[in-house]
């Protein structure tokens, strides 16, 4: 979703943009016409077959339409890392002297060596990327991103601007809250975002309430997370609502506060678009906006342990009600302050100019 924003901020703002990608839906292929230009939301996208239906994404008509046309563009923006479209793309950029910036949006940190596919990692890391990312500029989307990236890699240099969000509309009314706290867990649900960890904490809240989970994810690991919720005997407080997309913002003003207990988060798009409806949040100290909240007065960080999470929600309940209440109104204003699509594009407008300018010198 930031990655489209961008782009189709990018094109009202008078620039020239055209998306590569691949017909990939998941284990699924989009029903889109290949190799040929459509204009999507305003901006030029060509879509491209992939070969292999995993997370490799080979695709070699992208790569070779690529291959070809690299010359004609001033810089080639990669999003993402740890696929054969991102890292094969780099080295066309390369081999074709074209200016290449890299956003790994999460993808390439510390915590992504030591989770799946870690030894497949390390080996496309020391065989190739390590070189690419090296002639490479890389863009993070927050300061905490900023920091791990530099104890892995040595690119050329580093941007830190933080992603396009979708920000709830000032129509949006915020609801009071009652006798029962209401919690809301909003996020793909994988291992890296916590969720068992919130779930190994119920049972030791103390004060009324009810937790909705909205995402979707592997069935398997659903499975798992209801057995924990099953063995702790919190079946009666827990709601699955699955994938909300455009009411989203109606489930962020009908909670009372958001909780993210990722163990790694490269920047957090669900937190700016709960605050932006008025939800204050708690997110682990691994989230990338987790030093934002705390400057801003927005809500709380918490460790990846089930006994801090409780401890910080019994500690909210039972002492920081009038403060959740107050979050709730400041929170709006400031979020469409920092977010403001005029002032992001300006930066990454900015961004774009002094890759091309030093490419040029």
């Amino acid at each position: 979703m930031s990655v489209a924003k961008l782009s189709e901020q990018l094109v009202k703002a008078g620039n020239c943009v055209t998306v590569f990608t691949t017909t990939a839906n998941g284990k699924d292929e989009l029903p889109v016409t290949v190799n040929k230009t459509t204009v999507v939301d305003g901006v030029d996208v060509i879509y491209f077959k992939r070969i292999t239906k995993d997370h490799s994404h080979l695709s070699p008509a992208l790569l070779t339409k690529l291959w070809k046309d690299a010359p004609t563009f001033e810089v080639i923006h990669i999003h993402a890392w740890w696929n054969l479209v991102s890292v094969l793309s780099a080295l066309v950029a390369v081999m074709r002297n074209v200016p290449l910036i890299i956003s790994p949006r999460g993808t390439l940190s510390s915590y992504s060596f030591t989770n799946k596919n870690n030894f497949a990692k390390k080996l496309l890391h020391n065989l190739l990327g390590k070189r690419l990312l090296r002639q490479s500029y890389v863009h993070a989307t927050s300061n905490a991103e900023l920091k791990d990236l530099a104890e892995i890699i040595t690119p050329k240099r580093m941007f830190d601007i933080p992603n396009f969000v979708k920000i709830a509309p000032s129509s949006i009314q915020k609801t009071t809250s009652g006798k029962v706290l209401k919690l809301l867990f909003f996020s793909r649900i994988e291992e890296k975002k916590g969720l068992d960890i919130l779930l190994h904490a119920l049972p030791m809240l103390t004060i009324p309430y009810h937790l909705t989970i909205a995402g979707d994810g592997d069935e398997a690991y659903i499975d798992l997370l209801k057995n924990i919720i099953r063995y702790n005997l919190s079946n009666s407080n827990v709601s699955w609502v699955g994938f909300q997309n455009e009411n989203k913002f109606d489930v962020f003003s009908d909670h009372d506060l958001l909780i993210l207990p990722s163990y790694n988060e490269n920047f957090g798009n669900v937190v700016i678009e709960s605050l932006s409806a008025g939800t204050p949040v708690l997110i682990s100290e691994y989230v990338g906006l987790a030093d934002y909240v705390v400057k801003n007065n927005l809500g709380w960080t918490c460790e990846t342990t089930p006994q801090s999470i409780s401890g910080t929600i019994n500690d909210i309940a039972a002492t920081k009600m009038d403060l959740l209440a107050q979050i709730s109104l400041d929170a709006p204003p400031i979020i469409h302050r920092d977010f403001d699509d005029a002032q992001l594009i300006k930066k990454y407008i900015d961004m774009y100019q002094q890759v091309i300018n030093h490419g040029r010198l």
